[in-house]
């Protein structure tokens, strides 16, 4: 951290070789507030456009990402240390998350009319979703565009301004995607960033005046950042880490089921909340299955089909984990030597105790520990046994067992015979349970998220005989409101 005349400075660095990436404000309180503050003078400019002028500009938006998805991933790339197929990969899933944003705020928040039903027969009814104002957004470091942009660009949609702190290993990455959203709509900035290390984080959900706080990132630090946002009661959704599992049945494709885990596993280090952190095989297909994954773990190296772990801190937690998994169980892919800071080698332990720190715990890392079991049941049981409940996978040959499963599986998401593959469907609501958080980013719901609902009756007539919200009612009146609503409710269907 440096101070460049009065303003303090951080920097942000290429994890895999420590050189300096770019060098970036420290937002102190007072410029959070200014931010905010200037935020929503653009909220209410934003928030007053027709829908399909909003719709226009958004789609703008888009496409000038879509024209720099190179210069993005460049600096995704140099920021993360994750291979750039990798950031081509999160860039273009935010580009349709976006399209699909603008195209649909208007069907799902614009105001409609709500029956009002025989009792209220009389009065007309309509329900809209109104933008909250200014939305603070706090993203991570591990996929610095896609998931920021899971609340952002539904904000956007939804008719809100965005004040966004990225995360500071990421900080370039948030830079970037205000300027180009200042580009695409030009009249007023209704995305801004600041940068920062915790305090400006903090800074945004304590006191600044935002509407709403979506945050990413630990279960620990959300509680930090929910303690904040009490304080005024400004509401959050959060999304925060995860354990997730996958199921392999008895009749399940194999290769496939092999293929999906190492990739889910390894696949940006590790360093993905709705990743592979266990396995659960049927004793059928056990061997064969482990045959299948160790085999095709062996052509995986760090460093060149992926990236460095990005947080160093991190990388005491991993080996921990691997320490505790191979001390309690059987490293079959390598072992506390896989890690060598900043990159750590594929590592695959079976038989690792169900109370383990490296079963029980979040990894975050390119490690994973595999189980052997009875049946499906069993691996039902040990996979919802944990305190997070983000996503999951299920490989099976039946697709009713595999829906029961899915549907059984404790978590927000889980995918069949796939891996991540809801992640990729813009319609879906994406969020977790328990300690991965509540609240719902991306689809119907993740637009939601971001605004009020707004409910407005209006009398259409006078309902004769039937004035029941008045001191002049007679008994005749109650007497012909019981007799409705036991004729409407009154029978047992």
């Amino acid at each position: 951290m440096t101070t460049v005349t009065g303003q303090r400075t951080f920097d942000s660095l290429d994890p895999a070789t420590g050189a300096v990436v770019g060098t970036h404000p420290i937002h102190d309180a007072a410029a959070v507030r200014a931010a905010v503050a200037e935020a929503g003078v653009a909220a209410a400019w934003w928030a007053a456009l027709d829908p399909a002028e909003r719709r226009r500009r958004l789609l703008d938006y888009k496409a000038v990402i879509t024209r720099d998805l190179s210069r993005i991933v460049d600096v995704v790339h140099a920021e993360t240390g994750k291979p750039k197929a990798d950031a081509v990969l999160e860039v273009v899933l935010t580009i349709t998350h976006l399209d699909w944003a603008a195209r649909n705020a208007h069907r799902v928040l614009g105001r409609r009319r709500i029956s009002p039903g025989l009792v209220a027969a009389n009065v007309a009814a309509t329900l809209e979703y109104l933008p909250l104002g200014v939305v603070g957004v706090i993203g991570p470091w591990n996929y610095p565009v896609f998931t920021p942009m899971g609340s952002i660009a539904y904000a956007l949609a939804a008719g809100n301004a965005v004040v966004f702190k990225p995360s500071e290993l990421t900080p370039g990455v948030g830079v970037l995607l205000a300027a180009l959203c200042a580009e695409a709509v030009p009249e007023h900035r209704i995305l801004r960033t600041v940068t920062g290390l915790g305090e400006t984080g903090a800074a945004l959900a304590a006191d600044a005046g935002v509407n709403k706080i979506a945050f990413t990132g630990s279960t620990a630090t959300a509680k930090r950042v929910m303690a904040a946002c009490a304080a005024n009661l400004t509401p959050l959704v959060a999304e925060c880490g995860g354990k997730d599992a996958l199921i392999v049945d008895a009749d399940a494709d194999l290769p496939a089921a092999a293929d999906a885990a190492l990739w889910g596993a390894l696949s940006n280090a590790g360093q993905t909340c709705v990743g592979v952190e266990r396995i659960y095989v049927v004793d059928a297909v056990y061997d064969a299955f482990m045959k299948e994954l160790t085999d095709r773990a062996g052509r995986v190296r760090a460093g060149r089909d992926y990236g460095p772990i990005t947080m160093p801190s991190q990388i005491d937690v991993i080996r921990r984990h691997i320490d505790d998994a191979v001390d309690a169980g059987r490293a079959v892919v390598g072992g506390a030597g896989s890690v060598r800071a900043p990159f750590v080698d594929p590592v695959i332990v079976e038989d690792v105790p169900e109370d383990s720190s490296a079963v029980r715990e979040e990894t975050f890392g390119p490690t994973v520990t595999v189980k052997r079991v009875a049946d499906v049941e069993e691996a039902l049981e040990k996979t919802n046994a944990t305190a997070y409940g983000l996503a999951g996978t299920v490989f099976s040959g039946n697709t009713r067992r595999a829906v029961e499963l899915a549907r059984r599986m404790r978590g927000g998401m889980t995918a069949i015979n796939s891996i991540i593959s809801f992640a990729s469907i813009p319609a879906l609501p994406f969020g977790g349970v328990g300690d991965s958080g509540f609240g719902r980013i991306h689809g119907a719901d993740g637009l939601r998220e971001f605004t009020r609902p707004k409910a407005v009756t209006r009398r259409r007539f006078a309902m004769p005989g039937m004035n029941l919200t008045s001191f002049t009612r007679g008994e005749k009146e109650v007497d012909r409101l019981v007799r409705l609503v036991t004729f409407l409710h009154g029978r047992r269907r």
